[in-house]
């Protein structure tokens, strides 16, 4: 048994809106399940696929203060592109942010809602990525996290050391998800959250009690009677897993 990641999901005032500055931000089409959802992906993109991480935008009644613990890093493929998408973002409504970066080659900036995201520099090893180069985590213990999301996913664990560990789909292709130690993480509930889904066929609810022997916890935050389960990892990080699709 394994779990896919299929997509990040925001929790937002207006999932139009923001669902579409990410369409624009990343080059990809945006469409709806149903009013209050926004689903970002590649044009003509037969989703599920490793190849891309999707991003799902979800209106809620009254979303949480941003928590900084999970991002997108954005890729580029050369300094012209990087300054270039910088000043295409700010145009659709991002707007730089310091959070004590100092001098560093990647900029920071916000989404219109508020969503911390990194635009990085050129790195050889994101050349295949597609426009999201990493989901990325803070944590206070990469090992520890690797350890519980390789085991969750099939995903391949690509570097693990005391500061810093990187995953990424076992056929080696779309966006990496990293873990990244911090030394003071927030405690407060985010708004960004990664969503998981078992392979056809196999057992969501099988998978929800593998994942909590692992070290998940369940986790309530109002989702009343809905089709997928809601959970926290060994560090307090909300995930969901969906059905099987």
């Amino acid at each position: 048994m394994a779990l896919r990641l299929v997509q990040v999901n925001f929790k937002a005032r207006d999932d139009s809106a923001l669902g579409r500055f990410w369409a624009e931000a990343l080059g990809w089409g945006v469409s709806s399940e149903g009013p209050g959802v926004t689903n970002v992906e590649p044009v003509d993109f037969d989703w599920p696929d490793p190849v891309a991480v999707c991003v799902d935008v979800v209106t809620v009644p009254d979303p949480e203060t941003v928590r900084y613990r999970t991002h997108l890093d954005l890729n580029t493929t050369s300094a012209a592109h990087q300054t270039g998408l910088v000043t295409r973002l700010k145009e659709l409504g991002a707007t730089p942010v310091d959070v004590g970066q100092g001098d560093v080659p990647w900029t920071v900036l916000a989404d219109p809602e508020g969503n911390l995201f990194r635009v990085l520099e050129p790195r050889s090893v994101y050349r295949d990525t597609g426009p999201i180069a990493a989901v990325m985590v803070n944590c206070a213990d990469p090992r520890a996290m690797a350890r519980f999301w390789s085991e969750a996913m099939d995903w391949t664990l690509h570097e693990v050391t005391d500061d810093h560990a990187r995953l990424r789909s076992a056929k080696g292709v779309g966006p990496y998800l990293e873990f990244l130690r911090i030394p003071v993480l927030k405690t407060e509930s985010g708004r960004v959250h990664l969503d998981l889904m078992p392979y056809p066929g196999d057992d969501q609810a099988a998978e929800v009690a593998r994942l909590t022997a692992l070290g998940a916890t369940d986790l309530d935050v109002g989702q009343g009677d809905v089709p997928w389960v809601c959970l926290a990892d060994p560090e307090g990080n909300e995930f969901c897993v969906l059905t099987p699709g």
